[in-house]
């Protein structure tokens, strides 16, 4: 009787065992994606007028849940404890989540699996507590579906003791942000608008240095934010956070009208924020250079003269060595209408570009210098013209006017049309004074622009001017003879070699994609260029384009060489590069701020200088470094 004593409550021992483990969960809502279920930290209410539970969710592969705010879409996870007993409130705490971005849409939850832990406030304390929860929640992969679960859970009166799932609860419960500690502090947020989009720039601190972090932002109803873009101070200590802020088709609440939520996620650390960010508008763009319209006019002779002698107008080297050895021995009246025809080319190619420029300030669209060479028409035309020049070069056909046109007719027809040419390969780039004389012209009325091209195109023709004035200089040259034959197809070659660079361009501006971020360089972002001074760092802009030989030049002489690569391949130093190839509104912008409307375009930004130093068009390895330094780089 005794052995069957002891069995009968071993037996019941063992029952009532699994009893309490069975009560400190409810049964599982399984699904083909998933399951969800009710957990308990105890299992017995206790003496307390809280208990710990948890909602706990298991996804398969691929399967994912919502945070509290999901971001671009999807909705959380949403108990209703209709019907419970015993029931005062319940209270919800969100993990950490991470990010999903997928076809440009953020949004932010979980996968494999998480538990939300709920603290549950009895009415009665002492008293079993009868919970019931409808929990509406949405799974998503490829396809989203939706589920209520309805799940029940009963914790007697009695003793707490720690159950089982309390470990699962306590680890998730660790994910939680905090208000504070961890060693992450959000110390600031600036609201910085240009009236195109607005951007949050948040400064954090990590007291260990920063890992990975990520920053999610709960904001007005309607608005979206962006996946962020961080800089780092050399030590990793400090970063400024920067997102994209996408507001409803009409907003009724301002970003900057109350607090919003950040939550700052570094690892399996995270703190949570509220901070009403500070309203800024752009910084003002440098003060342009001032003088009298005279300077300004001479400026522009002065830049076009240097044209002549930049890099992009070698291509047209071969016309203008043609023009001048055709002339040798002849008459110097032939001279003379020759030159002074193509310099008339030049003077009203440049007035076209100028009557360009008025309309295109008129009708509200960007206007700038070399900014045709992005439109693929034009660069075909030209490739065509070259070609045909070249093929006439080599005497594969000759173009014969009406009899009625005099062969004088003729060549001066041909040599005005050699200025026009020599004008449209000339302006891809800029040289020293251009830039500031078109960005000067730009900015005033039409009448103004129309002499400052002039300036500039009398400043281009001054060589051809020169011999028209002076004829001797080409009549000295040696007489036409069978050497010119084999002049022309040097010079054809010539034309040819520059064709073939202009179809390079047009693949460029027909969309053939080139990685500009080519070893230390990073892709252009005008946002982060304050936030990169702000942490100590020191940032080179550099504007090109393909089809900017002087861009090319400025390249392989100065920046991809020591010892300027070497300097900017440093760490305290952020380079950038903007590819200007093809139209970019940012990129057009961004020149404006300084008075310019062509490239090269180079400046340096640092503490010291942080409204930015521009440097010159033609760069040296004095100038760069120079420049560096003065930001506040040292060597």
């Amino acid at each position: 009787m005794t052995v069957y004593r002891a069995a009968m409550l071993l037996l019941l021992s063992l029952i009532g065992g699994t009893g309490a483990a069975q009560a400190a969960s409810s049964s599982w809502f399984e699904t083909d994606q998933g399951a969800v279920r009710l957990v308990a930290a105890t299992d017995a209410v206790g003496e307390s007028d809280t208990i710990q539970l948890g909602l706990q969710f298991r996804m398969k592969p691929g399967w994912k849940i919502y945070w509290r705010s999901p971001g671009d879409a999807g909705f959380p996870p949403q108990p209703d404890w209709s019907g419970s007993d015993n029931l005062s409130g319940a209270e919800i705490s969100w993990p950490a989540p991470v990010r999903f971005s997928v076809l440009g849409l953020e949004t932010l939850g979980y996968h494999d699996e998480v538990v939300l832990p709920v603290l549950v406030r009895l009415a009665r304390r002492g008293e079993p507590v009868r919970l019931k929860a409808k929990v509406r929640y949405l799974t998503c992969d490829d396809i989203c579906i939706p589920y209520d679960a309805d799940l029940a859970l009963t914790l007697p009166a009695g003793t707490a003791t720690q159950a089982s799932e309390a470990a699962t609860i306590e680890r998730f419960a660790r994910l939680v942000p905090k208000r504070d500690g961890d060693g992450l502090t959000v110390t600031e947020a600036r609201l910085i608008s240009d009236g195109s989009y607005q951007t949050l720039h948040v400064g954090a601190h990590s007291a260990q240095g920063f890992a990975k972090p990520d920053l999610y932002v709960e904001g007005p109803e309607g608005y979206s934010f962006s996946a962020p873009g961080i800089s780092y101070s050399p030590d990793r200590h400090e970063a400024v956070i920067r997102i994209v802020a996408s507001p409803p088709i009409k907003a009724a609440t301002s970003l900057d009208a109350a607090p919003l939520t950040f939550t700052l996620v570094d690892g399996t650390r995270a703190v949570e924020a509220k901070v009403r960010p500070m309203a800024f508008a752009p910084s003002p763009p440098p003060a342009a250079e001032t003088g009298s319209f005279v300077v300004y006019l001479l400026l522009a002779l002065a830049g076009g003269l240097i044209l002549n002698l930049m890099p992009c107008v070698l291509p047209v080297l071969s016309l203008k060595l043609l023009a001048a050895v055709r002339h040798g021995g002849g008459e110097r009246r032939g001279v003379r209408a020759g030159f002074l025809a193509s310099s008339a080319g030049i003077v009203t190619s440049f007035l076209i570009l100028g009557t360009a420029a008025v309309a295109l300030k008129q009708a509200g669209l960007a206007a700038g210098w070399g900014i045709q060479f992005q439109q693929p028409v034009f660069l075909g035309l030209m490739i065509v013209l070259l070609l045909l020049f070249a093929a006439n070069l080599w005497d594969l056909f000759s173009i014969r006017l009406p009899g009625t046109v005099s062969d004088s007719a003729a060549s001066v027809g041909g040599n005005f049309f050699t200025g026009v040419l020599a004008t449209l390969l000339a302006t891809p780039c800029s040289a020293p004074f251009v830039g500031t004389a078109v960005g000067f012209a730009l900015a005033r009325e039409p009448a103004d622009i129309y002499a400052i091209f002039l300036a500039l195109g009398v400043g281009l023709a001054v060589p051809y001017l020169a011999v028209a004035a002076w004829p001797r200089l080409a009549t000295s040259l040696p007489r036409p003879g069978r050497w010119m034959i084999h002049l022309r197809r040097v010079l054809g070659l010539a034309l040819v070699g520059t064709a073939v660079w202009l179809g390079v361009v047009l693949g460029s501006v027909l969309g053939t994609e080139t990685d500009i971020t080519d070893g230390h360089w990073k892709a252009f972002d005008q946002a982060a260029i304050a936030d990169e001074v702000r942490l100590g760092r020191i940032v080179v802009v550099e504007v090109t384009a393909d089809w900017c030989i002087t861009c090319k030049v400025n390249k392989q002489a100065v920046l991809d060489r020591a010892p300027v690569r070497d300097r900017l391949a440093r760490p305290d130093v952020t380079p950038m590069l903007a590819d200007w190839t093809r139209p970019d509104p940012a990129i057009a912008r961004y020149l404006a701020r300084y008075g310019r409307y062509g490239i090269p375009f180079t400046a340096v930004y640092g503490p010291r200088t942080p409204d930015g130093q521009v440097l010159p068009e033609l760069l040296t390895n004095s100038a760069v470094m120079e420049g560096i330094s003065r930001a506040g780089g040292g060597g």
